[in-house]
């Protein structure tokens, strides 16, 4: 070892989803199969390219008013980024201090690990239920923060905002994140509860029902003292986080109510038929709330099928780690790109049998 390797900051990284360059039926990182709302095309057109020489607005306001119109804030209560994760990147680094661990469960999105460790910060996994679902009780005890995403990742299990509540009720002293990554395909958002509960902080994405993963545009809500605190250390971090086509763009986004709403539909439509499915084949899933699918079967091996999947063209998401090895993630496709999922799983099943 070089001596100065003895300083180099070591973490095990984050390992995201493939991003294949030929042309595939592509169900592996979750993003939204339709395009972005009409607006969000007509606001590229409109850009005027002269501007791209000026830094953009470090306040996002643009961006931040739409999104507090949205879901009728203050505009002091919305935070954006770079994507949810470097909004949660920061909320950790701002929230998470104390010497106590942070609680978040062992099978959910694999970043909480990473930034953990990457800021120092003590952490503890605690175990989801052989159903797959968080044990609120496990979150009861002395800790630094808590953090979960609803509907959790990979399970896509989503948990009702009485389920929220009571572990916001047993952690009054210390930062609760609601990760909200796919609340548009499940239920309530724990946003209602943010006027009731100073220390939570639910984050969103515009990566999945806004199908715009490319512009990577991410938020929080919480109360204005906590957004001050994740402004403080933003503008202390990089100033100017958004480029000023995803801060139009995203702002054109929001405003097409009735587009989001009814790409979302599609996509819950086709989640509903895909389990009926992949019921039929004898495959077993978690209750999925989220924009994709947990699933198992008993008779096959969930690695050989993720092989054979990718050998075919179609790509999903598999772990080789303890407790999931034997499940695979698939997003959400379009209907043909499901329907090409349907056809390869039926002659797979057929022919090991």
């Amino acid at each position: 070892m070089e001596a100065f390797e003895k300083n180099i900051r070591r973490v095990e990284p984050y390992v995201p989803g493939e991003q294949p360059r030929q042309k595939v039926v592509k169900l592996n990182t979750n993003e939204n199969p339709y395009p972005p709302a009409p607006g969000v095309e007509r606001a590229l057109r409109e850009l005027d390219t002269a501007d791209f020489r000026l830094y953009p607005d470090p306040a996002c306001s643009v961006l931040v008013d739409a999104i507090a119109d949205f879901y009728k804030v203050g505009k002091d209560q919305v935070f954006v980024g770079v994507g949810s994760d470097d909004v949660l990147s920061l909320c950790f680094l701002t929230f998470f201090n104390s010497d106590k661990p942070v609680f978040f469960p062992d099978i959910t999105y694999s970043f909480y690990k990473v930034w953990a460790e990457l800021y120092r910060i003590p952490y503890e996994c605690k175990k989801v239920d052989e159903d797959f679902r968080i044990v609120k009780e496990d979150y009861y005890g002395a800790n630094g923060g808590v953090i979960f995403p609803n509907p959790n990742a990979p399970t896509a299990i989503y948990e009702n905002l009485e389920f929220v509540e009571d572990i916001l009720r047993h952690n009054r002293d210390v930062i609760v994140i609601v990760d909200e990554a796919y609340i548009d395909y499940a239920g309530p958002s724990a946003i209602e509860l943010v006027d009731q509960y100073d220390n939570l902080i639910v984050t969103q994405t515009f990566s999945k029902s806004r199908s715009m993963a490319g512009m990577r545009i991410g938020y929080a809500i919480a109360s204005p003292k906590l957004i001050r605190y994740l402004n403080d250390v933003k503008y202390s971090f990089n100033s100017y986080t958004l480029n000023r086509a995803s801060l139009v763009c995203g702002a054109e986004s929001v405003k097409d109510r009735e587009y989001f709403e009814k790409t979302v539909a599609e996509i819950v439509g086709t989640r509903e038929r895909t389990k009926e499915r992949l019921a039929k084949m004898g495959f077993s899933f978690t209750d999925s709330s989220a924009n994709f699918l947990f699933v198992t079967h008993p008779e096959y091996d969930a690695g050989d099928m993720f092989r054979a999947l990718k050998e075919a063209g179609i790509y999903v998401r598999w772990w080789d780690s303890d407790r999931i090895r034997q499940y695979m993630r698939i997003t959400v496709g379009t209907e043909e790109e499901m329907e090409t999922l349907f056809a390869f799983l039926e002659q797979y099943v057929s022919k090991e049998n």
